[in-house]
């Protein structure tokens, strides 16, 4: 293989496993709160504005029928609701409830000491770290734009 192909499939590899460390901290994180992974997810997508669950899908990268299973699942449990769109008449927005949003602050102390322990280790170098990753998605959307 060229080196090339050996970087993209450590790239792939290293990210399928923090992948699966981020979904096992995030399950760890949200449990007190009531919440799952995937919950905290599709909730924190919302936070700041009530969006459609395919504009939680996008920025997730995750596909629509999963987040439309789980925006549905949140409403049922009181912890979101839909809003009609002004933009789109079928594509209700989604926007957490009270309940929802304490659910999600309820993780805040617990996600700072869990950020706190990860500097710890990674130190000086977080920053830099997070821009290759940043990069390297920004790369692949490129890439997935000219397939398309």
């Amino acid at each position: 293989m060229s080196e090339e192909a050996d970087l993209l499939s450590g790239s792939a590899i290293t990210s399928f496993r923090l992948n699966g460390q981020f979904l096992a901290i995030a399950e760890e994180l949200a449990r007190p709160a009531g919440l799952t992974a995937a919950w905290w997810q599709v909730l924190g997508a919302a936070q700041r504005e009530p969006l459609p669950v395919a504009g939680i899908a996008r920025a997730m990268g995750i596909t629509r029928q999963s987040v439309q299973r789980i925006a549905d699942l949140l409403v049922d449990k009181g912890l979101a609701e839909y809003l009609p769109n002004p933009a789109h008449r079928r594509a209700k927005l989604l926007r957490p409830t009270a309940e929802g949003y304490a659910a999600v602050k309820k993780i805040g102390p617990a996600h700072q000491a869990m950020a706190e322990r990860i500097a710890a280790v990674v130190g000086d170098d977080w920053p830099a770290c997070l821009a290759a990753l940043e990069r390297l998605s920004r790369a692949l959307d490129t890439l997935d734009d000219q397939r398309q």
